[in-house]
């Protein structure tokens, strides 16, 4: 996926999810955004050079901003499995003892609204769930997790949101991200059996997710819900599968702002030039200011297919003509992602 490899970073560093996307409004509101909108982000990136390309397509199951904020935390790099990235490991090994070296995924409780032809993947944030329920819910569901060999457990560090599994089945089972799915059809991205799962994993998600809709149809919970006009949990989403490796040491954490990301999710377009313009006026004035002080920044800008990653500009000849360069569209830079 990747075109070169990026070197290891300890400065400062930004990285915009959905800063493009495959949205048919995306372009006309990009088009739409006055220039002083968008000022320090072309200043910024006049003092900078791409150090970083990852290009694949919009059907990878980890998308870009997650390949790169992987490859920033060291959890990830170019050898890295589609799918595997461990995100709930990394999340184990700070929040559980005795996590290391096992197998962990996310299960994450959501809404599918369902269609004549498909499930939806709604929201979870809509659930806006409470510690209370998601205890409830995690209570009921463990049982039938138990007998597939798999462990859930609540951890307050995470929130009612997102529950932290462990099981040797999710080792290489690959997984969908959820930014991948909301909104669309949850069909594509579900685990899928292929000569690569000789143990049926794959199958036995999805027996999994079957009993877990019949079981949640009928759960008192869900009818509590209803008369408070909420909607239903009636399904999980299982993301961030495979187990870190040995030796892993922490990397630098990016700044990783989701605004961008919530607009589109809500396929509210001017929220989403609004987040741009909040970020023009914060995040990117803060990394514009620390490069003019010197220091060495660097900015990864990330779409649907791909990312860019860019630092600040060595000393040399690029360095001393940058100030006077004509800052290159923004659109053009976002484009291609």
């Amino acid at each position: 996926m990747s075109a070169n490899s990026p070197t290891p970073f300890t400065g400062p560093q930004l990285l915009l999810p959905f800063a493009a996307c495959a949205a048919e409004a995306w372009q006309p509101t990009m088009k739409a955004l006055p220039a002083e909108g968008t000022r320090n982000l072309a200043q910024l990136l006049k003092g900078m050079e791409s150090v970083h390309t990852d290009e694949a397509d919009a059907h990878t199951l980890s998308p870009p901003h997650e390949r790169a904020l992987g490859r920033a935390l060291g959890i990830a790099d170019s050898a890295t499995p589609d799918g595997l990235i461990p995100w709930a490991a990394r999340d184990a090994a700070q929040h559980m003892p005795g996590a290391g070296g096992k197998a962990w995924a996310w299960i994450t409780p959501c809404h599918w609204a369902m269609g004549r032809e498909h499930a939806t993947l709604t929201d979870p944030a809509a659930l806006g769930l409470q510690e209370g329920e998601s205890r409830a819910l995690l209570s009921a569901m463990q049982p039938y997790f138990v007998d597939d060999g798999i462990t859930l457990n609540y951890v307050p560090a995470l929130g009612p949101a997102r529950w932290l599994a462990e099981g040797e089945l999710f080792r290489g089972l690959p997984t969908a991200s959820l930014d991948r799915v909301l909104g669309r059809n949850v069909d594509p991205w579900l685990p899928k059996q292929d000569k690569q799962d000789p143990k049926g994993t794959a199958r036995k998600m999805k027996l999994l997710q079957n009993e877990m809709q019949m079981l949640l149809y009928t759960h008192a919970l869900n009818d509590e819900r209803a008369a408070r006009r909420l909607l239903p949990v009636n399904s999980f989403w299982l993301s961030g599968t495979g187990a870190l490796a040995a030796g892993y040491a922490a990397g630098e954490v990016p700044a990783a702002p989701r605004s961008l990301a919530q607009a589109v999710f809500a396929d509210d377009w001017a929220a989403y030039a609004q987040a741009w313009a909040a970020l023009d006026a914060n995040e990117v004035a803060a990394l514009l200011a620390r490069q003019r002080a010197g220091e060495a920044v660097r900015l990864t800008l990330c779409g649907e297919r791909g990312a860019t990653t860019f630092e600040t500009g060595h000393d040399g000849f690029f360095a001393r003509i940058a100030s006077a360069l004509s800052p290159t569209p923004l659109l053009k830079v976002l484009e291609p992602l």
